[in-house]
Parts: C-alpha cells; sequence; structure tokens
C-alpha cells in the first residue's frame, strides 16, 4: 500500500488557524493561489501542498458539512472536480489522482469549519524516502510556478461554465 507521508504540515495542523479568520474565506481576498471562482465555487492551490498541483476544491460560502451545501453547489464541486483532473493530466502530466474530503477533525480535516475536496495529483515513482528520513519535501517547482501555469486554462474553464 502507498502512503503519502507530508510530516511538515504538522505546524500548518498545530496552527491557530482561526486567529485571522477562515483561511479559506480569506483566499477569497488575498487571491494570490486562486485558480478559479465563479458564483459558487473556487479552485485554490494548496499553499501546504503534498505534491505539486495540489489543490482544494470549495464553496464559496462558509459552510462545515455536506448537509448544508445546495444541490447546485454539490454539483459544481462534481463538474469541478471532473474539469481540475483534465486540466492537471493536460497541464502537469498527472498519471493518477488522490482526491478526497476530510470531513470533522476525528477524519483529519485540518479546516473543519469550510468544506474542501482536495485533489492531488500522483505520477508513478512520486513517492520517495525524502520526507520521511530526511525531513525535507520535494516539488519540483514553486508554488508561483504552479499557479503561472495552472490559471490560464482555469481561466478557460470558468468561460465554458459561467460564459465570462
Amino acid at each position: 500500500m502507498d502512503r503519502i507521508w507530508a510530516p511538515w504540515r504538522l505546524k500548518y495542523i498545530k496552527s491557530d488557524k482561526k486567529k485571522n479568520g477562515c483561511i479559506l474565506c480569506n483566499v477569497l481576498k488575498e487571491n494570490h493561489t486562486l485558480l478559479y471562482q465563479d458564483d459558487l465555487c473556487f479552485v485554490v492551490l494548496n499553499k501546504y501542498p503534498y505534491t505539486n498541483g495540489h489543490i482544494l476544491i470549495c464553496p464559496n460560502t462558509h459552510k462545515a458539512s455536506l448537509e448544508e451545501l445546495a444541490p447546485n453547489e454539490m454539483n459544481r464541486i462534481g463538474l469541478l472536480l471532473q474539469k481540475s483532473t483534465s486540466i492537471l493530466k493536460e497541464a502537469m502530466n498527472s498519471m493518477g489522482f488522490n482526491i478526497g474530503l476530510n470531513l470533522g477533525r476525528a477524519a483529519g480535516a485540518g479546516i473543519e469549519d469550510h468544506l474542501h475536496f482536495h485533489v492531488v495529483p500522483r505520477w508513478m515513482g512520486d513517492g520517495n524516502f525524502m520526507p520521511v528520513i530526511g525531513e525535507t519535501k520535494v516539488l519540483s517547482a514553486d508554488l508561483t510556478e504552479v499557479h503561472s501555469s495552472l490559471l490560464p486554462k482555469f481561466e478557460a474553464l470558468k468561460k465554458i461554465i459561467c460564459g465570462q
């Protein structure tokens, strides 16, 4: 069984994420890692990625449970999951994906009060010993470089979905 280990994320998990409000709601104000936003949802690069291109798909509204989502929000999230994997395959030559939702603290949610779905691109042989033994994560591209390469593709997606 393969595992993704990311021990460097512990600092983030233990941090006071609520100190400056919801980190995901703040993304909409700061806009520096935002890839896509429409009237219902947004897509953002994960600031603490497991791999290059690790994105989060989130509803615009601050909701903690699936039951709170309106059907159109849930449908849009599903569409963005589908389209995002296509974009990541094309832009980053992803060979596979880990896609998931950690719902609640007991399930491992680092941000438990704003739903977000993880899309983690994977490649054959992408796991190695560096994070576990060397306490070093190996990412082949910087966050701004990944953002620059993905942004035009998500802007084109917005034109398709929203006509903008």
